[in-house]
């Protein structure tokens, strides 16, 4: 068993449940949406992304890719988050947590392509 695959695959299964987890929910209801899960998501997201640097092969490029870009979107949900309490001093609302949600669906999206990916990957290796 390789214990550095092992390590990814936990982190890389991590990001996507919690992304999940933050990601499910009304739209119109913000409390149903916490702002820490979305801070753990994010944490966890770049940790996967760190992993897979050094990753020579082509579906290492991918696997880094689907993780920058879920952690991008999820860094870009924080900053609405953030924008939304801090700067405007708003309450949340149903129209800002969409937003917030949706930057969180196309990064669970890019997190469920890295899972498939990683499910391929054991699968060929299996051979």
């Amino acid at each position: 068993m390789n214990l550095e695959k092992v390590i990814f695959g936990f982190f890389n299964i991590l990001a996507c449940t919690l992304n999940f987890g933050f990601f499910i929910g009304d739209l119109d209801r913000p409390e149903l949406h916490h702002p820490f899960e979305l801070f753990v998501a994010v944490v966890v997201n770049l940790v996967v992304t760190v992993l897979k640097f050094g990753d020579r092969t082509q579906l290492g490029a991918t696997h880094l890719a689907t993780s920058m870009v879920a952690s991008l979107q999820l860094i870009a949900a924080s900053l609405v988050w953030t924008w939304q309490l801090y700067v405007a001093r708003a309450p949340m609302n149903g129209e800002v947590m969409s937003i917030i949600v949706s930057l969180s669906g196309g990064a669970l999206l890019a997190n469920l392509i890295s899972v498939v990916l990683l499910i391929g990957e054991t699968l060929r290796q299996g051979r």
